[in-house]
């Protein structure tokens, strides 16, 4: 029996089209609420990115940053895990040389050390404002959840910036012009873990929505994970199910064939 649900946010819960959750998927929402299963986010957006958003709804709890940050219904914060200081100081030597766009992600805000095309257009992508610029040198170093490294796919493997400079992180990619770079501990599965054990909700009773490439391990992790239509194809690949788009009733359309509603 399925207790709770987890939920990706862009491209997923809200559509690229229309920057809103559709009202299939808000009357899904409020149906799984009324069959007692608890329902939470888990993005790779921060806690300060979310509350921007239009017609969102409450949630039982969030994941946020790609799990670096677990956040209660309440606001309790029941797991946080930053990018350890020494990893940016690597960076930050080489960056010295080799500059790029970063985008600082601190708990409840974030910066961009400059803006090109490709930032411009990620940011409006997501229907968000372009954060303040800084300076890298000038960005603060301490508790930083994850970073936003723009560069294209064969720039980020010539580069190999994970590799040689942060020891004690990772990359996700889910889009072809930024990676994102966190702790190593962090990741949506490792997420839905603190969530279910802060609840008392068992793994095998859990079920995941997702599109993008950081989608992937919670959709393999969850006892069900479904992938959207609009979703990459190895995301399609590492789900249990596969539903229509974020824009076609996905959510709905996944939760009525998988007989979670009736």
């Amino acid at each position: 029996m399925i207790k709770a649900v987890f939920f990706d946010i862009d491209g997923t819960l809200v559509s690229f089209n229309t920057h809103e959750i559709p009202e299939s998927t808000l009357f899904a929402l409020n149906e799984l609420r009324k069959k007692g299963i608890k329902i939470f986010i888990a993005t790779g957006r921060s806690w300060g990115q979310m509350k921007k958003l239009h017609n969102f709804p409450i949630f039982d709890g969030y994941i946020t940053l790609n799990g670096s940050c677990c956040v209660t219904g309440e606001g309790e914060i029941i797991h946080q895990v930053c990018i350890p200081v020494e990893d940016l100081e690597s960076l930050a030597t080489f960056h010295s040389t080799h500059p790029f766009p970063i985008e600082f992600v601190y708990e409840n805000h974030e910066i961009m050390t400059e803006v090109n095309d490709l930032v411009a257009q990620a940011w409006a992508n997501v229907n968000v404002p372009i954060p303040p610029i800084t300076a890298f040198d000038k960005c603060p170093k301490e508790n930083v959840y994850q970073l936003g490294i723009f560069l294209s796919r064969e720039e980020e493997s010539e580069l190999k910036i994970t590799e040689r400079f942060m020891p004690h992180c990772t990359s996700l990619r889910w889009s072809p012009d930024f990676f994102d770079i966190l702790p190593k501990e962090s990741s949506k599965s490792a997420g839905i873990d603190k969530i279910i054990t802060h609840y008392g909700i068992k793994l095998n009773e859990t079920m995941a929505f997702g599109d993008g490439g950081n989608d992937i391990d919670m959709i393999g992790h969850a006892a069900i994970g479904v992938a959207m239509g609009n979703a990459r194809d190895e995301v399609k690949e590492a789900a249990d199910h596969v539903t229509t788009s974020v824009d076609d009733n996905g959510i709905y359309n996944a939760l009525k064939a998988l007989n979670i509603l009736s």
